[in-house]
């Protein structure tokens, strides 16, 4: 039976991490791994989460069975810091956890297909698994220009993608920190998507899966709640992965918003029921950390204090870049208006090559880098070495 399979690619980032294992070059830089790392080059475990995991040690008394939606008192945790001081929206917002941010944005799609949606329309370039998963799904994506060649949305196409959805189908959109480009919509922006999803009636499903990496915790959501507050129903896919520093715990939430409590009952128990077919419970050790953390005012703070500190350094690596202006044929000056871990530069496949086996700096063949790979102690010859491949 099993012959019948036909081999897949391996995933072009996994192999871009082994070969860069196997560099013995001791100057090598990793701009392909989309993770955090220090001035050190580390990614460390936050404090914030330690305390709350040696609190886990000390009080939790069961690991019994929480069900398919997950810790609850997580889910809820997260409402407020997402949408706001009216965390429910008047009780049209329910929630539940799961695997990672990626869980979510399945679940998103598997129910938006259950309920009917044949179509989705995404902005590219995006994250390379929201494809695979709505292709695993059978949900045709049909793809719209996210980026304009300058560094900015492409504010036109994003509209034009949702007027022409009609109510049955979907629209996704990046929360902010654009995976792969770091290219977000500004606030007026948002303003104008928010009233073109309210005269179209398309779908909504919104992925935010770094807020507070971009401008903040309370601006990197003031996007969505504009869309929100404007539509009927929606889908909203979170990751705590990023902001919590939580990528192999897998640590997620996936909400639904809709009018009517009748209504959101019968969205919720579908959702639970997919869940169930999926991964049967979600993995609690995570959440339950991230749940304490945002129970407890000194764990909120100090979680606050250490995310303020890798947007800030972050931000010095794009203004560091910015301030390079033109590296060789790349205009280095629009990511500083960009926000997130990542950005993408206009280079070849062939300079990406030269740039790892000539210069020891790997990224992926797209071009994305991850900017927080990026160090005082580096920066400099990752600039010389961009003129170097495209001048």
């Amino acid at each position: 039976m099993l012959d019948r399979l036909e081999p897949q690619s391996p995933d072009a980032l996994l192999a871009l991490i082994k070969l860069h294992a196997a560099d013995p070059r001791g100057d090598k830089i990793d701009l392909g791994v989309g993770v955090y790392r220090t001035e050190e080059g580390a990614t460390p475990v936050f404090a914030a989460i330690k305390a709350a995991e040696q609190r886990l040690v000390e009080e939790q008394d069961s690991k019994s069975y929480l069900g398919p939606e997950g810790d609850t008192g997580f889910v809820n945790a997260l409402m407020p810091w997402i949408f706001g001081e009216d965390a429910t929206m008047g009780g049209r917002i329910a929630g539940m956890q799961t695997p990672g941010g990626t869980g979510a944005v399945r679940l998103a799609a598997a129910l938006a297909q259950k309920a009917g949606m044949t179509r989705l329309y995404m902005g590219v370039p995006s994250w390379p698994n929201h494809a695979q998963i709505f292709a695993d799904l059978e949900l045709e994506a049909v793809p719209f220009d996210h980026a304009n060649a300058d560094g900015t949305a492409d504010l036109d196409a994003v509209l034009r993608a949702i007027r022409a959805a009609s109510p049955d189908e979907g629209v996704l959109l990046h929360g902010c920190c654009h995976n792969p480009t770091g290219i977000d919509y500004r606030p007026q922006e948002w303003e104008r998507i928010a009233e073109a999803f309210e005269a179209s009636g398309a779908f909504p499903i919104i992925d935010i899966a770094y807020q507070g990496l971009g401008r903040g915790l309370e601006e990197d959501a003031s996007g969505l709640r504009k869309v929100l507050s404007k539509v009927p129903e929606a889908f909203i896919a979170y990751s705590c992965d990023k902001n919590f520093g939580m990528y192999r715990d897998r640590v997620g939430a996936f909400y639904i918003l809709c009018d009517g409590t009748e209504m959101l009952d019968k969205a919720f128990s579908n959702a639970n029921a997919l869940a169930r077919a999926s991964w049967s419970m979600p993995p609690d050790h995570g959440a339950a950390a991230v749940r304490l953390i945002l129970r407890d005012n000194e764990l909120t703070q100090m979680w606050q204090d250490e995310l303020d500190e890798m947007r800030a350094r972050m931000r010095q690596v794009r203004d560091r870049l910015a301030e390079a202006g033109m590296a060789g044929s790349v205009d280095l000056a629009p990511l500083a208006a960009q926000n997130g871990l990542f950005s993408m530069l206009p280079v070849t496949k062939e300079q990406v090559v030269k740039l790892r086996e000539e210069h020891a700096i790997y990224m992926a063949g797209s071009g994305r880098i991850n900017v927080a790979g990026l160090t005082t102690g580096n920066i400099d010859r990752f600039i010389d070495a961009l003129a170097a491949v495209t001048g």
